[in-house]
């Protein structure tokens, strides 16, 4: 199984105003992409959009670049304007610009009335010359093969499948394999701070977009203002240890919904990942529902609670009584971004796979790899057989990790952490990780299930994160907040 992402599903952005102009007349430098001017030019639903250059290596500059598009809603009450404030949904691979078109049920109303929210497609992401790996057919296969090892053969269908991967990206790639790092997006988004004429950057950063922020304050620490950091990755822990944190956490999630959900049962889920595993459920069209699609069905459900749960319970109810895996394909397509013809409609995973190879190293040979797959199916009997060998592409990578050489003790202006304790994909102790590696950052902590804390039905974490961007104040010390259903159930009981 692979790394797990959340993305957004919004309508397609118009391409027309988004031609690449030519660059050729110019010589780049540092300063030069720095003195780039944003054309804003109107685009779908009254948004504004523009792109702008940034060099592929920024170790040696020359006139090979990057076009990253760039997207813009504009303050509601412009006398009341604050300034521009960068969002990121997530991934690695998650789409900014998708992210601020769906603005309205992301952030509050107070926020769109005095900020101009931006959003930008990182390097090789979506609208940002977007570089595809894998045909259909490959996606599919990757994506499809059982994920976890239990025989020899296993595991050389997963050798094989990570070693196509490894190997289509660095010939899609070519050059360029090496530079679509976090700490590469994270100098872009300095440019475009400078760009967009911000004394100090003013971000929310969702999931992964959290360790963006955090290469970004450790880069440019004088230059952070208000910065939301929400469903925190810990950039402190390894790779190893990453997995199996997410392992046990949406484990723990899929407990919290059977607990909901008393017709189904830890064990009879087993049960269904087992038979999906030797006899997969086949719909009309001959599709078959292995075990790696079910996992993955189950794990998009589990990001939210209000939503996904009840999917998950309707496919199980399917699945395992009628005999139905239209459910279940359902949830993997939507998280795989895979439409109903077989075709993929974004490199989401690809990109995934090429700057995840990049951000993180993991020393473990293939044999430590086995070694340590009992460790994480104790952890997490359902996830962790998945997600043992989920960073196994990497270790067939033709381009070396470009990591910072320490995230620890970051001082920066204040800025929020906030952090969810039953989260399944960013686990509750990685919110406390980055906490302590912010030195002069405040801890919001959500009492609740699914992923991220801002937006999911707590005016305390709501509240918070509010009056912080719109007076730069911090609350005085860490709070804990529940939903607005669980305080309300208190106060009656």
């Amino acid at each position: 199984m692979k790394r797990p992402l959340i993305f957004l599903v919004v309508s397609a952005l118009t391409l027309a105003t988004l031609t690449t102009p030519s660059f050729a007349a110019q010589t780049w430098t540092l300063s030069k992409f720095q003195s780039q001017t944003l054309s804003w030019k109107p685009c779908d639903g009254g948004f504004q959009c523009a792109q702008y250059q940034v060099p592929i290596d920024y170790s040696h500059i020359d006139n090979n670049t990057f076009t990253l598009q760039v997207i813009k809603h504009i303050a509601n009450t412009p006398s009341k304007r604050i300034g521009s404030l960068i969002m990121n949904p997530g991934g690695p691979g998650g789409s900014g610009i998708q992210y601020v078109m769906a603005a309205d049920s992301i952030v509050s109303t107070s926020i769109e009335n005095v900020y101009d929210l931006i959003g930008f497609d990182p390097r090789g992401v979506n609208l940002s010359q977007p570089i595809r790996c894998l045909t259909d057919s490959q996606e599919d296969y990757f994506l499809g093969g059982d994920g976890s090892v239990e025989t020899p053969a296993d595991l050389a269908s997963a050798i094989s499948s990570s070693k196509l991967m490894a190997s289509a990206c660095a010939k899609a790639a070519g050059s360029k394999l090496g530079h679509y790092s976090t700490l590469d997006t994270a100098r872009d988004m300095e440019i475009l701070r400078i760009l967009l004429k911000e004394p100090k950057l003013n971000y929310i950063g969702k999931s992964y977009g959290t360790y963006l922020g955090t290469l970004y304050a450790a880069l440019y620490p004088k230059t952070t203002g208000r910065i939301v950091l929400d469903g925190a990755v810990d950039p402190n822990v390894s790779e190893r240890d990453q997995n199996i944190a997410q392992a046990v956490g949406f484990d723990t999630a899929l407990k919290s919904f059977v607990a909901s959900n008393p017709t189904f049962s830890i064990k009879q889920i087993q049960s269904f990942l087992h038979s999906a595993r030797t006899k997969p459920l086949v719909d009309q069209n001959k599709r078959a529902l292995g075990e790696s699609l079910v996992v993955t069905g189950i794990a998009a459900s589990l990001y939210d609670p209000a939503n996904g749960w009840p999917l998950l319970a309707r496919a199980l109810r399917r699945a395992i009584n009628y005999q139905d895996p239209s459910g279940f394909f359902l949830l993997a397509d939507s998280y795989n971004d895979r439409d109903q013809n077989g075709h993929y409609l974004s490199n989401q995973t690809d990109i995934s796979e090429i700057i995840s190879c990049l951000d993180f190293k993991d020393p473990r040979t293939l044999t430590q790899m086995e070694a340590d797959a009992k460790a994480f199916s104790v952890a997490a009997p359902i996830f962790g057989p998945y997600l043992t060998y989920s960073g196994l592409p990497c270790l067939y990578w033709q381009a070396k990790p470009v990591l910072m050489p320490s995230l620890t003790h970051l001082i920066t202006n204040p800025l929020l952490v906030i952090g969810t304790t039953r989260d399944p994909a960013t686990p509750y102790q990685w919110a406390k990780g980055l906490h302590k590696a912010l030195v002069d950052s405040t801890l919001i902590t959500l009492n609740g299930d699914g992923h991220t804390g801002a937006n999911r039905g707590s005016s305390c974490v709501d509240n918070a994160m509010n009056n912080y961007l719109l007076t730069g104040k911090v609350p005085p010390h860490d709070i804990s907040c529940d939903t607005d259903a669980v305080a309300a159930a208190a106060v009656s009981a």
